[in-house]
């Protein structure tokens, strides 16, 4: 649960989106296998870009 955690924390900070969405997001995806904060982190930014614009 750390690499969901700090993943949360960095696309949070990065992008200042919704901390609800981005949790929601990134927990879907930390549930369905991916456990690398990188990959978290990055698919976050990702989604945060696609739900800003």
């Amino acid at each position: 649960m750390d690499a969901l955690k700090t993943a949360v924390d960095a696309v949070v900070v990065l992008t200042g989106c919704d901390r609800d969405m981005v949790t929601h997001f990134i927990r879907g995806q930390y549930l369905s296998g991916v456990r690398d904060p990188k990959r978290l982190t990055f698919k976050g930014l990702q989604f945060a870009a696609e739900a800003s614009g």
